[in-house]
């Protein structure tokens, strides 16, 4: 691996482009080899196989059929495919990219990695999946495209801190994104490098999209990224050019958006021919929430064998992270992260309020923990105002651990009893984490999918879904088609047909 150094330079120094990170980015994207690791390869078609999953679950969701419903008036030949549209339906891949993106991101269940940034990394396969129906590729190119963008979005995420500026992750899934279809097209670097260059200038927004009164748009946010993207990538293509450098320029991204003009940072890219395995560097949710609240669901279903009945509970104090305090904690200073209307996009991104659902319960579900008259029950709002976190420097030291194997993202639960009795118990990572009690392995993504396809996508139709994510590397042109799932549209149709109408 090579560690980059990054800062700002004046316009005068004329820094010579194979000197600017985004070229350093898209060279990553465009040496990436024709057959990938063995082992990025399967966690690959993991991926592909737990964004269908998530997807097909969340079909019927508001956000999800707006989505749709935006893109399927935009027909293409030969064009992409969108999950829960009729058999045949194609749209351009730009609008399949913002369809199926926010069908991926809607439930808040897809992988994870967690640096000095956020990310959703399997973000970047909706667009690459589109454009390689779009443009004929097949299985083995989509699969290199796919590796390419993991290995960017990790390296920017591990190098770069956005949310300490407010800046909204997805300005690193922009630049992952463009240099994955980079590796898909076969592009040249220089036309990658204008394609970064615009991906990440017209995909920087703030945190706020995150914060208070969450709305839908969390969902849309990274399907905006990559339908972004795309159109970044297709105007490179016909030879248009960007902000240069994008990163490094004085009034640039580094220079205005994050540390200022003495901003420096490091950013460590694989050296030439260096397996790309950045992949296997990230993770899955078995729950449906923020990641961070991964190993503190699993924590409560401990803990509530020891607890008994949850109105036995005085009080619980989280010691956590600074992450996970300020972000999802009572650290964020948000009262909507307590308050029993809020809505699920809030719940998702509020700790105390998971932690109150999973100690009563004892888990948790995608639906069920997040309906209406589960986050106005008596029981759950009352347990729920005694439960606060505090940041831990320890914990905020584990999170940032630079080893995977030592990092740790759970907290340490301080559980008072109303006898004065205290339980205490922490757990650092969530079962299904790599390092976990359970991890994921193939037979649990396919567990996940079947799981969540249950009543959407028939047992047949599972099955060869199923059989095409597993063979990815050998798929065809034709073959792609099969990593959608059919599903009953009709069933669908119902609530596509009560949305009101939009421009399109």
């Amino acid at each position: 691996m090579i560690d980059h150094q990054v800062r700002v330079h004046p316009s005068a120094a004329r820094l010579p482009r194979e000197e600017q990170l985004a070229w350093k980015l898209a060279a990553v994207a465009t040496g990436t080899a024709e057959a990938p690791d063995a082992e990025a390869a399967e966690m690959a078609g993991n991926r592909v196989v737990d964004n269908a999953a998530v997807a097909v679950a969340a079909l019927r969701r508001r956000p999800v059929a707006v989505a749709r419903a935006q893109s399927l008036p935009h027909t293409a030949t030969p064009g992409a495919s969108v999950f829960g549209a009729p058999p045949g339906t194609r749209v351009s891949p730009e609008w399949a990219a913002w369809a199926n993106g926010t069908a991926v991101r809607e439930l808040d269940f897809h992988d994870t990695f967690l640096a000095a940034d956020y990310s959703h990394p399997g973000d970047n396969i909706p667009p690459l999946l589109a454009v390689a129906q779009h443009t004929g590729r097949d299985g083995a190119d989509l699969l290199r495209g796919i590796v390419a963008a993991y290995e960017v979005h990790v390296a920017l995420v591990k190098g770069i801190c956005l949310h300490e500026h407010r800046v909204d992750h997805v300005a690193h899934l922009g630049a992952a994104t463009a240099c994955g279809l980079g590796a898909l097209l076969r592009l040249p670097t220089a036309t990658v490098y204008q394609a970064v260059q615009q991906a990440v200038h017209t995909t920087t927004a703030t945190r706020q999209s995150r914060k208070g009164e969450i709305s839908s748009w969390k969902a849309f946010a990274p399907a905006f990224a990559g339908k972004a993207a795309v159109e970044a990538v297709d105007r490179a293509m016909r030879g248009e050019g960007s902000p240069s450098p994008v990163y490094e320029g004085e009034d640039g991204f580094l220079a205005w958006m994050l540390d200022g003009p003495d901003a420096s940072y490091t950013v460590t890219l694989p050296e030439p021919g260096e397996p790309r395995r950045a992949i296997l560097d990230t993770y899955t949710k078995e729950h449906s929430a923020e990641y961070q609240a991964q190993a503190v669901i699993d924590l409560a279903r401990r803990l509530r064998e020891r607890t008994g009945p949850p109105d036995r509970v005085r009080s619980v104090v989280l010691h956590t992270s600074h992450h996970t305090h300020h972000v999802i904690g009572s650290g964020a200073d948000d009262p909507q992260k307590y308050d029993p209307t809020a809505s699920r996009e809030t719940l998702d991104h509020s700790v105390p309020y998971i932690l109150a659902v999973a100690l009563e319960d004892g888990g948790w579900h995608h639906e069920r923990s997040y309906a209406p008259e589960r986050a106005r029950a008596a029981g759950t709002t009352g347990l729920w105002q005694r439960i606060s976190t505090v940041e831990d420097p320890e914990w905020t030291r584990r999170y940032h651990d630079p080893d995977p194997a030592r990092r740790a993202f759970g907290g340490r639960a301080v559980v008072t009893l109303e006898d004065g009795t205290v339980i205490e118990d922490e757990l650092a990572v969530a079962d299904a984490h790599p390092a976990g009690a359970r991890p994921f392995d193939r037979d649990g993504y396919a567990r996940k999918f079947r799981t969540l396809a249950d009543g959407v996508v028939t047992r047949r139709a599972q099955d060869d879904f199923l059989a095409a994510a597993g063979r990815l590397a050998g798929l065809d042109t034709a073959g792609l088609d099969a990593l959608f799932p059919a599903v009953d549209t009709g069933a669908l149709a119902d609530s596509d047909a009560t949305l009101p109408k939009g421009l399109f």
